[in-house]
């Protein structure tokens, strides 16, 4: 059965206790929480035990369960052997807050690849592979999954490119996340392809909307996290109110055998002029999910 979490992405005005005491309010199942440094809603990377037993209990009380924690490390296809053991160092840690949490996954960048970069590419993606390999062991040692996101300036920009990284890795602890949104604002493959390349495969999934600029720009980005102002292609919009066939994909992807979390990663921490404070736009975009699942 379809769930669906409450992103802290989608929450920056609020603390995290505070964005899941929201996601309760409007209808929400579970919440997907941020983790990274200097952010309002989200946990600190190195986060004492106090803050995660405030977060424990406050998810406990208001029945919201704690699904998916999204740190930001990325440069897991280095090939620089101390930056690689660094970002793996900071996983490690974010999967013990998951054993805490009771969270069972966490999104993982596919590596860190600029727009254009080409050299050196099967070593960087055997140190990818190799990453995945050690961290799909930790954690399924722990009882959580990594779900390495369809993303860009990643190794994983396409479905295509997300399958053979799961078929090389072998874990049965490291599966995609599917995020049809990111696909298609990147050019990547539409959703009946999609889900056809990665069935079997996702272990979560990201639900946002979004319509093109006028005149259909091509998309670059400078950052792994987001593409600055002058680089985006799209206007994020409350699912439903952008291009994006949400019935369509959740039909496809519940024969292939995926009915499990739909995170709203409602992107209001970076596009704040595009859409309404999570209190009316996450709470319509859950209202939307409801009638179609």
């Amino acid at each position: 059965m379809f769930r669906i979490a409450g992103h802290t992405m989608g929450t920056p005005e609020y603390t995290v206790t505070e964005a899941i005491e929201l996601f309760a309010k409007i209808g929400a199942d579970g919440a997907e929480i941020v983790v990274q440094d200097n952010y309002r809603s989200g946990l600190p990377c190195d986060c004492d035990r106090e803050t995660l037993q405030a977060v424990k209990d406050c998810a406990a009380k208001s029945g919201i369960k704690i699904v998916c924690l999204t740190p930001y490390n990325s440069r897991f296809n280095s090939l620089d052997e101390a930056t690689r053991l660094e970002e793996i160092k900071g996983i490690e840690k974010v999967i013990d807050y998951c054993e805490f949490l009771g969270a069972d996954r966490i999104r993982i960048y596919g590596g860190n690849l600029s727009t254009g970069e080409n050299d050196l590419l099967a070593e960087k993606w055997a140190k990818l592979v190799e990453s995945m390999k050690y961290l799909g062991g930790k954690a399924k040692a722990k009882g959580v999954t990594l779900v390495v996101e369809n993303h860009f300036n990643t190794m994983t920009l396409t479905a295509q490119q997300s399958r053979d990284l799961m078929l090389d890795v072998d874990c049965e602890a490291v599966r995609i996340l599917y995020d049809q949104a990111n696909l298609t604002f990147t050019g990547g493959e539409d959703y009946m392809k999609a889900i056809e390349l990665q069935s079997g495969l996702i272990g979560h999934m990201h639900v946002k909307d979004l319509v093109f600029h006028e005149g259909n720009t091509a998309f670059v980005a400078s950052d792994v996290s987001h593409p600055d102002e002058s680089e985006r292609n799209v206007y994020t919009r409350i699912v439903g109110e952008g291009i994006i066939p949400w019935p369509e994909i959740l039909q496809e992807v519940r024969k292939h055998g995926y009915e499990d979390w739909l995170s709203l990663e409602y992107e209001r921490r970076w596009h704040p002029d595009d859409i309404p404070d999570a209190s009316i736009g996450m709470k319509k975009s859950v209202e939307y999910l409801r009638g179609i699942i």
